[in-house]
């Protein structure tokens, strides 16, 4: 099963940074992004979430929480984390329980091979906890400001600005 845009995101809860652990119910009232990465430290997965980083005031401003989301280990979130200097939980999903729940992995080719990995993904969940927007085979160059702008339209009660 996985969620879909309108419906209610089930409730879940996941391994984060911070010897912590994030519970989707706890945000009720808020809107939460998670965004999903290949892989903890690598190029395009340390821009992406300096871009979120970066706009954290804003997003709070919307009323909205950034969750980041890799089947990376605890210790590779902590570590990315801290050297990164992000503010906002990193979550540990070598289990793949949330990838699976929100579809994020797919057959990917990398010099030739295939294997399964996570297709860079966000998600946007509305106050009420129901799936409002979806970006899928997102390219990081702008895509935290673009999901910010969601975010606030969504917050000011205007639904989708398309």
């Amino acid at each position: 099963m996985s969620v879909s845009i309108g419906q209610p995101v089930p409730d879940f809860t996941a391994l984060a940074t911070g010897d912590t652990s994030v519970t989707l119910s706890e945000f009720k009232g808020r809107q939460v992004v998670i965004f999903f990465y290949p892989r903890a430290s690598t190029p395009g997965c340390t821009t992406e979430g300096g871009d979120f980083r970066d706009r954290k005031a804003e997003f709070e401003a919307a009323n909205t929480v950034v969750l980041g989301a890799s089947r990376d280990g605890i210790r590779a979130q902590e570590n990315f984390k801290a050297k990164q200097a992000f503010n906002f939980a990193l979550i540990s999903d070598k289990e793949e329980a949330l990838c699976r729940l929100f579809d994020v992995i797919k057959l990917k080719k990398m010099y030739g091979k295939e294997h399964l990995g996570i297709e860079r993904s966000t998600f946007l969940i509305d106050s009420e906890g129901k799936l409002a927007h979806e970006w899928r085979g997102v390219k990081v160059k702008g895509h935290a400001q673009e999901v910010l702008e969601r975010a606030q339209s969504l917050n000011e009660g205007s639904g989708d600005p398309e």
